[in-house]
């Protein structure tokens, strides 16, 4: 049942969220919150986003009924503003300001913020950014989440909707709130109150308390006095006590319809356009949505008004206060304020004038306002003021005077003696006057603006024109050139004439004087252009001798500015304002222009840029120069630039000295980078100069790179490409290897020549084909190639030879169809000169192979077991396969140098066992070995082949060691490497022969806890120490295991 009402509600949940934010209507959405309302599922099941049971509790838990139904009635206040903010989020016209909630909004403060919870439902809505006067958007957020939004908002107005019910005691599932409030339970404490009967309160002292039900009928009802229950059986008692009462019955009059009538009215109020019954809580008609002080004509007297004055409804907000309250609990206006003025969004149309003055129309005084913002009288009928655009400010009707009855009437006397009619007052004169004006500049500046005249043109123009039927745009395309030549001219012959004064005012001089003052008079001529002569016109309001002034004056600062840019020519200066058309900046162009022409004959010739003289004299020259070309960040660093270039005991380069300076303003800094020392050649270079690998911090000239790469690649190997200073890095690993070669690879294409750089990228691509599985090298040439084919028998593309891909042994026809196994046990028994090698061609046999490239070397593991292969220049152990290195990557590593890791069954630590130890170590495994030496073998010396380093260079010998009995003909130091090559080749552990020194020292070793525990005697302290190192320790993963 549970998950059916479940899956109702789910689904009457979706199709109303759909409804609410797109286009459905407001009964589909009211439908919706009802049906939800009505499922009986608890709160907390009901509700998803809202803690609808947190906020009952905590908002609604009082002592009794009566504070608890007032406590919800305030939580549902708060919930309806609350779906007023979910509403605007989710309409498709949000508010401009939609984005913050504020504190100080007295709405907000009195309803939302009063109540426990109110804040987190804003922050569902997506108001969770705090700031210092409210809650607002975070500032990523562009749009709300309509969905969320709207699912918060239906559980909003559901809950609301079920608050009211519950208040209305119309909830068809109550037990759910009981629940959560307990005091809902209650009853009044005087008990419920019966049916009632009206006592006149005039007989509430002077009467008894039992009295007729026809003295009841006759009595006015201007008061009620409930009789309680509790009291109905003592005051039946008491009546028929009564000598003149004995035979009275007392019938019980039921009043409950007026009860019921007279609560309603007091919680509820009726639609006047539906006639609905809605709660005090709803702003708006249920059904059909119209406020609730719609006035409708017929339904104005249906319904009167509560006798008593128990409540008020705000002008405001329409919220129903307390009758003792003097402020409203929503708004906070005090109770006989009117409404505020709203400003419309479209100024309301005026209704056109009257022509008879009639009562409430223009002629009457009483139906005139005044605007407050521009003081036009307007009329009744207009909202908006006519002159301002601006509202009314009391939009409210103003209350009509109503006039005494008077004998004389105003029509009869209008139409019996005609009168003059009456005079208009003066300042209705001037303002229709100026209205009129007005309206008619304005249709002239917009007209003009199609035009492209602008307004200032086109109120000068209306002035100069006049009042004729000639249109101001007409007027300034036909008559404006015409006065502006006559502005022009009126400036020249002005400052002609005031020249000519001043020459007179100095007397009349000598011939040679004269042509001085003619020369004077021919050159402070000025011609003024069309558009000086305009602005001028337009700021002189149209007066043509001010206009003339004023030119000139501006043309005079015009030229004073010019002359204080170094311009001293003021022939030139009015020549270039009158070409520029008084602009500045314009005549600046042309003044500059013959200045700049040999700057740009250098720029757009061929030849190439002359070099900079550091000596030359003008020093700022020479910054200016460093500074266009070089783009220095300062004046300061160019400076910086040439005083070390003008040092004489440094010979540095420009480019290089430019590069340090653009680095850093540090005169000591600069001298060390451009003076390093490369430690091949210990020459100074500047920091441009050298040259450093990524894998240290070395650096070298570019000259010694050069070299030292190119015999690298010529004639070494690739591992050999390292640091020639500090030889690194260690390129043994070859992760650290493949990063190391691929910024080389970028070094080198720069500074190798081409032949070389190929041969080096060649030299690379063989490095990593040897890493390749199907990589082979010749037995017999030590050629390497891929070889993809499936056969056993390989054939060298270098010699032309055969060998086994698999055992890399020469090719024999003995081999063909057998394995690589079957083989050597066919060879060992029928070969003779193998037989006569015996154990030597065993060692011979199973030699080292490099774990990297997996070249075979025909050799034993004797000696010394750092190993390094010819070929790819890996270094290891040949008895374990681990790499040699100095930068160990073990943890806890605490040696230094060239070593390797070696496990508990390499050979680095079993050669130093005595033979008898190693024979043991393969009995207790049951591993034949052998003792006797092979017949035909050389008596006395050991075969087996070494590599030795004789005179500088490796060679390839026998071992020539004297051979010891019972060793199979081998030297002591051979036949101990022949059994543990058995040993590893049975992957035999020799731990369990491990002495109490050797194995306290392999747990230390390899990191094995070998704490002693107490009272623990040796015997179960090695055994259980052992045992750890076995378990926890395991042997070498590249030990040969070759049998």
């Amino acid at each position: 049942m549970a998950s059916t009402l479940s899956d109702q509600l789910e689904e009457v949940r979706c199709l109303t969220e759909a409804c609410l934010y797109s286009t459905g209507s407001v009964l589909e959405v009211r439908a919706g919150i009802t049906a939800m309302a009505n499922i009986p599922l608890p709160p907390s099941v009901k509700y998803r986003y809202i803690a609808a049971e947190t906020m009952i509790f905590e908002n609604g838990v009082n002592n009794n009924r009566k504070e608890t139904i007032g406590s919800l009635q305030r939580l549902s206040t708060a919930l309806n503003i609350l779906e007023k903010y979910g509403c605007n989020l989710t309409s498709s016209s949000r508010p401009k300001y939609w984005r913050a909630v504020k504190h100080n909004n007295p709405v907000f403060r009195a309803t939302v913020d009063a109540i426990q919870g109110g804040r987190a439902v804003l922050c569902l809505y997506g108001y969770s950014n705090q700031q210092p006067d409210g809650l607002s958007f975070p500032d990523e957020v562009v749009e709300p989440d309509i969905e969320k939004v709207a699912a918060v908002t239906l559980e909003v107005m559901s809950l609301r909707m079920e608050l009211d019910m519950l208040i209305k005691e119309a909830h068809p599932h109550p037990e759910f709130f009981e629940r959560i409030i307990p005091s809902l339970n209650q009853k009044d404490e005087f008990g419920p109150i019966s049916d009632a009967v009206a006592i006149p309160s005039s007989l509430r002292e002077s009467q008894p308390l039992y009295m007729s039900l026809a003295s009841l009928s006759q009595s006015p009802t201007s008061a009620f006095l409930p009789v309680r229950t509790a009291n109905a059986s003592t005051s039946t008692s008491i009546s028929t006590r009564h000598t003149e009462r004995a035979n009275h019955h007392r019938t019980v009059v039921t009043s409950s319809k007026m009860r019921k009538n007279h609560s309603s009215s007091l919680l509820s109020w009726h639609c006047t356009h539906c006639t609905r019954v809605n709660s005090n809580q709803d702003i708006l008609c249920e059904t059909c949505e119209r406020p609730r002080l719609a006035s409708s004509g017929s339904a104005k007297d249906e319904f009167p008004q509560p006798f008593t004055i128990t409540e008020w409804q705000c002008k405001s907000c329409t919220v129903v206060n307390a009758g003792s309250s003097i402020l409203c609990e929503v708004c906070e206006r005090p109770r006989l304020a009117t409404k505020p003025p709203a400003t419309p969004t479209r100024p309301t149309p005026t209704p056109n004038r009257p022509a008879a003055p009639v009562l409430g129309m223009p002629g009457d005084p009483d139906s005139q306002w005044m605007c407050q913002f521009c003081t036009y009288i307007n009329y009744t009928p207009a909202l908006v003021c006519e002159m301002c655009d601006l509202p009314r400010p009391e939009p409210t009707k103003m209350r009509v005077k109503l006039h005494p009855p008077s004998q004389v009437k105003k029509v009869p006397v209008l139409s019996v003696k005609p009168k003059d009619p009456p005079m208009e007052d003066p300042d209705l004169t001037r303002q229709k006057l100026m209205r009129e004006e007005g309206l008619k500049l304005i249709q002239l500046i917009r007209d003009g603006e199609k035009k492209g005249v602008s307004p200032e043109e086109v109120y000068t123009g209306m002035r100069v024109s006049g009042v004729g039927n000639i249109l101001p745009c007409d007027w300034l395309k036909a008559e404006l050139p015409h006065l502006l030549d006559r502005i022009c001219a009126t400036a020249t012959s002005s400052r002609a004439a005031d020249l000519k004064a001043g020459q007179n005012q100095n007397g009349t001089g000598t011939a040679e004087d004269t042509g001085v003052e003619e020369e004077q008079t021919r050159g402070g001529g000025v011609t003024l252009s069309r558009a000086e002569a305009k602005l001028a016109w337009l700021s002189a309001g149209g007066d043509t001798e001010r206009a003339a002034k004023q030119a000139l004056r501006d043309r005079h600062s015009k030229v004073k500015e010019l002359c204080s840019l170094g311009f001293t020519d003021e022939v030139r200066c009015q020549e270039v304002l009158r070409q520029s058309e008084g602009e500045v900046r314009g005549a600046l162009s042309l003044l500059q222009r013959p200045l700049m022409e040999p700057f740009h004959q250098r720029m757009w010739s061929d030849q190439p840029e002359p070099p900079i003289d550091i000596n030359h004299p003008d020093k700022q020259r020479v910054c200016r120069r460093l500074l266009a070309v070089y783009d220095l960040p300062s004046w300061g660093r160019c400076e910086l630039a040439l005083s070390l270039l003008q040092e004489r005991t440094a010979p540095y380069s420009l480019d290089d000295v430019v590069q340090a300076v653009r680095e850093s303003h540090d005169r000591d800094f600069i001298r060390r980078v451009l003076a390093k020392e490369c430690p091949i050649c210990l020459s100074d270079f500047p920091h441009s100069k050298m040259q450093s690998l990524t894998s240290c911090q070395c650096s070298v000239c570019c000259g010694c790179f050069q070299q030292h790469f190119t015999i690298a690649v010529r004639d070494k190997h690739i591992r050999d490409m390292v640091c020639p200073v500090c030889w690194e890095p260690d390129i043994n690993d070859p992760e650290h290897l493949n990063s190391y070669f691929s910024t080389l690879d970028i070094q080198l294409r720069e500074c190798l020549e081409p032949e070389v750089y190929d041969l080096f990228h060649k030299k690379l691509t063989e490095q990593a084909l040897i890493k390749d599985p199907k990589f082979l090298w010749c037995s017999h040439c030590s050629y390497g190639f891929i070889y993809d084919g499936d056969q056993l028998k390989v054939t060298c593309f270098q010699c032309r030879n055969s060998f086994c891909a698999q055992c890399k042994k020469p090719w024999e026809s003995q081999h063909g169809g057998l394995s690589c196994e079957r083989y050597q046990s066919w060879k060992r028994e029928n070969d003779p000169e193998y037989q006569r090698q015996g154990l030597a061609g065993y060692l011979r046999d199973n030699g080292i192979t490099c774990p990297n490239c997996r070249f075979q070397y025909a050799l034993s593991k004797g000696g010394c077991m750092h190993f390094s292969c010819s070929q790819c220049r890996y270094q290891f152990c040949s008895g374990c396969n681990n790499p040699f290195h100095t930068t160990c990557a073990v943890i806890h590593c605490s040696v230094t140098g060239l070593h390797a890791h070696h496990p508990r069954d390499c050979l680095f630590y079993l050669r130093d066992w005595e033979p008898g130890r190693l024979q043991a170590l393969l009995q207790n495994k049951g591993v034949e070995f052998n003792t006797d030496t092979p017949p035909g073998t050389q008596a006395g010396l050991c075969g087996v082949i070494e590599q030795k380093d004789e005179s500088g260079q490796q060679t390839d010998s026998a071992c020539g060691a004297q051979t010891q009995p019972g060793h199979a003909g081998l030297c002591e130091k051979h036949y101990r490497e022949y059994l543990v090559s058995l040993i590893n080749g049975h992957s035999i552990d020799p731990a369990p022969l491990f002495n109490a020194n050797e194995l306290v020292l392999a747990c230390r070793r390899y990191q094995v806890d070998d704490a002693r525990g107490e009272l623990e005697d040796d015997v179960t302290y090695y055994t259980r120490i052992l045992e750890k190192l076995i378990d926890e320790v395991p042997l070498g993963d590249k030990v040969p295991r070759k049998k």
